[in-house]
């Protein structure tokens, strides 16, 4: 019965998010994106330092994990060389003011703590600014971004609804859930929305983009968001939770629904790239 009632929750969530999220992406403007990026990094990023305080791994600095999170908002000021600069320069500037916090804390922080902090902001805002960058750089931004969606959502819907009946080959032991007939229908499925989706936005839009290259994509994505999925399971079996929060009925935490695509964002601009 509860798994029944969590199989409605995720169901109902999906449904009620997904409108949210395409109005969001189709008609903000470049500032109101980024701040919503912002939002949704200083939110990922208070699931994540919870994580490792709850299993008692690390204790991460919130505090510099949310400023940097914070400058997302100033990303679409910017020009690309400047955001070039930034992001060449913020991880030795991160580490020095991480190191120098550990040495002046009388004990209280250790170079663990530095790791996990540097990786955190790795992971979640410097990833999430690529949003940005693809809506931004490419003339068909929002259209493209949409193949991001499609890899790691699709995917993992079609994973799940194939996994959950008929997957009987474990994959790994990090998340005993996930089977290998799981995963390659994850990719299958994904290829095939991609290939309905491109066929629909050329007919729409009179563009001329190739399906078979979209499809080529959206399965190396695809591989990639599943891949960052099993690495966030990876977080939270060494932490010792089952979801980073319970902020999305059905689903967990926020960081849990977002985990495939924070991995894929910076792949997404280098290979969207081939396709105009």
């Amino acid at each position: 019965m509860e798994k029944k009632t969590k199989k409605i929750q995720r169901f109902l969530s999906g449904v009620i998010l997904f409108p949210i999220v395409a109005l969001i992406f189709i008609f903000a403007n470049d500032i109101e994106l980024d701040i919503l990026l912002a939002i949704v990094s200083v939110m990922c990023v208070y699931e994540y330092a919870n994580c490792y305080k709850t299993g008692n791994k690390a204790h991460p600095s919130k505090w510099y994990m949310y400023l940097i999170s914070l400058l997302i908002i100033g990303t679409s000021f910017l020009p690309g060389e400047a955001l070039k600069e930034i992001l060449i320069t913020i991880l030795p500037i991160s580490i020095l003011i991480l190191t120098a916090e550990m040495v002046f804390s009388k004990g209280r922080k250790n170079i663990n703590d530095v790791t996990v902090t540097i990786f955190g902001i790795v992971y979640i805002p410097l990833m999430l600014i690529f949003f940005s960058i693809i809506r931004s750089k490419f003339e068909l931004g929002k259209v493209l971004i949409w193949y991001i969606f499609i890899s790691a959502w699709g995917s993992d819907i079609f994973a799940y609804l194939v996994g959950s009946r008929i997957g009987k080959h474990k994959f790994t032991k990090i998340s005993p859930n996930k089977s290998i007939e799981g995963c390659i229908a994850g990719v299958v499925g994904a290829v095939v929305i991609a290939i309905i989706y491109t066929i629909a936005i050329n007919s729409i839009m009179h563009t001329n983009i190739s399906v078979l290259i979209a499809s080529i994509i959206v399965i190396i994505l695809s591989i990639i968001g599943q891949t960052g999925d099993l690495a966030a399971s990876s977080i939270k079996r060494y932490c010792g939770i089952k979801d980073f929060s319970e902020v999305i009925p059905g689903h967990g935490g926020l960081l849990d629904r977002i985990d495939s695509v924070i991995l894929i964002l910076p792949f997404a601009y280098i290979l969207l790239g081939i396709l105009v």
